[in-house]
């Protein structure tokens, strides 16, 4: 991939408002960085609205671009991955509005296996028996979140899967933070408690090394090979 560094940038340590300025300086390359810091975060945001994997990788590449060509817009003082979390849950939003589907957000999962949402890590030293055992209470405890109503699901994922602030999920979800504490307990009281006290697992929702690559090398192709270009900035 011609101009893309792989596997170099993710490994920096470089703090995001600088990575932000110099991308916009004209060095698109470091965008790799963002992408990679934020494709687990952005996986879950978006897979509390969608279950089509594919589907999902697609809205995933569409918001990063988004983020990208928009990025003059970022403002610093803010956090990137809650900016970015917005225009995923508006690109996730827009999709449904096109298919019509919004009417079977809170269909049960009947077929599970055909969206199977974990993946686990590349890297996994389990035993095959601990493997098999995490392995079906995470498909267990992910039905169940699953079958949340969507204005549950979502914060819930954001807040409790993802970890992020009381205020950091009312502002990617437009609500108040009281707002937000009503539903996360409401979400809380839906889940049965031996669920409950498994499901600040970071493995769930995994969004596995090689998928990370792979909608990173996407996302940096469509960057390089199509031209998107930065307005000056301001």
């Amino acid at each position: 991939m011609d101009g893309v560094k792989t596997n170099t940038f993710s490994k920096q340590k470089m703090d995001e408002a600088t990575v932000v300025k110099r991308v916009l300086a004209g060095e698109k390359e470091l965008f790799e960085i963002l992408v990679r810091r934020n494709n687990q975060r952005l996986y879950r945001v978006i897979r509390s609205y969608l279950k089509d994997e594919a589907e999902i990788e697609d809205v995933m590449q569409d918001s990063f671009i988004k983020a990208y060509t928009k990025l003059y817009q970022f403002k610093l003082e803010s956090s990137f991955s809650t900016w970015l979390i917005r225009i995923g849950i508006n690109e996730s939003l827009a999709r449904l509005k096109k298919k019509d589907k919004t009417h079977h957000l809170n269909e049960q999962l009947d077929g599970f296996k055909r969206h199977r949402i974990l993946e686990m890590s590349d890297c996994n030293q389990l035993n095959p028996q601990d493997r098999m055992i995490q392995h079906e209470a995470m498909h267990l405890l992910e039905k169940v979140i699953d079958d949340l109503d969507l204005k549950y699901r979502t914060v819930y994922t954001l807040r409790e899967v993802e970890g992020l602030s009381l205020k950091e999920t009312a502002d990617a979800l437009g609500l108040t933070v009281g707002n937000v504490k009503v539903r996360l307990h409401r979400a809380k009281m839906m889940l049965k408690e031996k669920l409950y006290d498994r499901s600040s697992d970071e493995n769930v929702f995994e969004f596995g090394f090689s998928r990370c690559d792979s909608v990173t090398e996407k996302v940096m192709v469509r960057i390089f090979a199509q031209g998107y270009d930065l307005p000056p900035s301001e």
